[in-house]
């Protein structure tokens, strides 16, 4: 059984894998917060050179409505894959998954609510 720490640590080594191999790159910072039934994860700097551009060339809602359209897409035909890596670090059934990024700040925020709060190890007192 994982502390609390090393199943947050295992949730933001998988989905840095995942943003590497669907986005082609990673996020400048992640952190992951098991918080009961709820997984969050905070990622920075997450938006690519060419993404960056679209959302300042174009009109200011269209260019960003346009990027949050794909992220929403790529993180919808993906979603098998983040579930099931967050199943297997925590062992509780995804119950769903909720989705968001700032075009302005590249902070994008991944919520996973769970069957039940997964159970951790506390860690050892020094």
């Amino acid at each position: 059984m994982k502390t609390q720490g090393e199943t947050e640590a295992a949730i933001c080594e998988g989905v840095r894998r995942f943003q590497l191999e669907f986005m082609g790159r990673g996020p400048k910072d992640i952190h992951t917060h098991v918080i009961n039934d709820l997984v969050v994860i905070r990622l920075q700097g997450v938006l690519t050179a060419a993404e960056q551009q679209l959302v300042v060339s174009l009109p200011t809602d269209k260019g960003r409505d346009l990027l949050k359209q794909v992220r929403i897409q790529l993180i919808e035909t993906a979603r098998p894959v983040l579930e099931s890596m967050v199943q297997e670090v925590t062992g509780i059934k995804v119950v769903s998954l909720h989705h968001d990024i700032s075009t302005t700040t590249g902070e994008e925020i991944v919520v996973f609510t769970l069957a039940e709060s997964p159970v951790v190890r506390q860690k050892k007192q020094g």
